[in-house]
């Protein structure tokens, strides 16, 4: 439904775990488009399939792990199709790469920062260890290292965990990628190193011109990097749209229930808001839709029958029944109202980032 170029497309995947002679369904049927030069997110609890979703991406699903079903395409290929570390030899780092949350597991210890850097240069760029030590220089320079001439022959423990996780994006981008990956890149950062490292990923996209795929819980987060936003639950896509639609009139009483659980949203004195229940077990086959039971405005028909998409606006879909013409018209829940105002005390104003 978009003008813009897709960069990857999803079709109907499917991804399964094999686990003590049983099949977890961890993926079920997700289409999705990633558009050039946009920053998505994509969010839901613990255990809903998105690092699971971006892992099919660069082959990295564990051992047990198996694609069963669609599609994902990228530059004329179809990436399912890929069952071999040689053949993602070509894509994984070199077009679309990966920043992981905790940077140390990223670097190898006994090595230089500034080698690590040079060794994917020279990998994939095929240059002389000259050229390769003048471009690492030049990244670390970009991303922020200060004197990098110096720091180049220091190693991870010499740097703090924000420097690290500059020098985790440096090496994400030495191979320029079309796709940058970043699963919960600053989880372990204090806030204001937090604000650093996503302002540095947003002036980089803008200078390389890459699309930014956000893994994340923190809705602050998503509030202040994201063009669009993916909501899963179970395995599935269930809502989606562009960012404002997403926090000013969010379609799914699961993202009604992710938005109220925003501590800034509780009141003085008052209870925490939390969700009710547990998801599904994606060992057996779900029936109707998977949040139902948790769903305080559930009709019959949520245990029955999977909800089709229904469209909110032309880039705004979300998968409920709540949706359909015939279903009663539900408010939303009262730390939803005025939401608007609400979030603009406390995030300053919601904007996608490549705005």
């Amino acid at each position: 439904m978009s003008t813009k170029e897709a960069v990857l497309t999803v079709r109907d995947l499917e991804i399964k775990f094999r686990v003590r002679n049983h099949y977890l369904n961890a993926i079920r049927r997700i289409s999705l488009d990633l558009y050039q030069g946009e920053t998505l997110a994509i969010v839901g609890e613990s255990g809903s399939g998105k690092s699971v979703l971006i892992k099919s991406f660069t082959g990295m699903l564990e051992s047990n792990g198996i694609i069963s079903g669609g599609e994902i395409l990228f530059e004329g290929e179809d990436l399912s199709k890929k069952t071999k570390n040689k053949e993602w030899e070509g894509i994984r780092g070199a077009k679309i790469a990966t920043v992981f949350q905790d940077p140390m597991t990223s670097l190898n210890p006994v090595r230089t920062i500034g080698s690590q850097i040079a060794e994917v240069i020279i990998k994939h760029q095929k240059v002389s260890k000259k050229e390769a030590k003048a471009q690492a220089i030049d990244l670390m320079k970009r991303v922020g290292i200060n004197d990098p001439e110096k720091r180049f022959g220091d190693y991870p423990h010499q740097y703090s965990g924000g420097m690290r996780q500059r020098i985790v994006i440096a090496i994400a981008l030495a191979c320029r990628p079309k796709i940058l990956i970043c699963d919960e890149p600053t989880t372990a950062l204090d806030v204001t190193i937090q604000a650093q490292i996503l302002q540095l990923i947003k002036d980089l996209q803008k200078e390389y011109g890459f699309t930014t795929i956000y893994i994340t819980h923190d809705l602050g987060v998503v509030a202040n990097v994201a063009d669009r936003v993916v909501v899963m639950y179970s395995g599935q896509i269930i809502e989606y749209g562009e960012v404002e639609e997403i926090f000013y009139e969010p379609a799914h009483p699961y993202t009604w229930a992710l938005l109220s659980s925003l501590p800034q949203l509780g009141k003085k004195g008052s209870e925490l808001f939390s969700i009710d229940g547990t998801p599904p077990s994606l060992y057996n086959e779900i029936i109707g839709d998977a949040f139902a039971p948790r769903n305080q405005y559930a009709m019959r028909i949520d245990f029955e029958e999977e909800p089709p998409f229904f469209e909110i606006s032309p880039t705004h879909f979300a998968k409920t029944w709540l949706r359909d013409p015939r279903a009663p018209k539900i408010e939303m829940p009262e730390p939803l109202q005025n939401l608007h105002e609400k979030l603009v005390s406390i995030y300053g104003s919601v904007q996608g980032g490549a705005n």
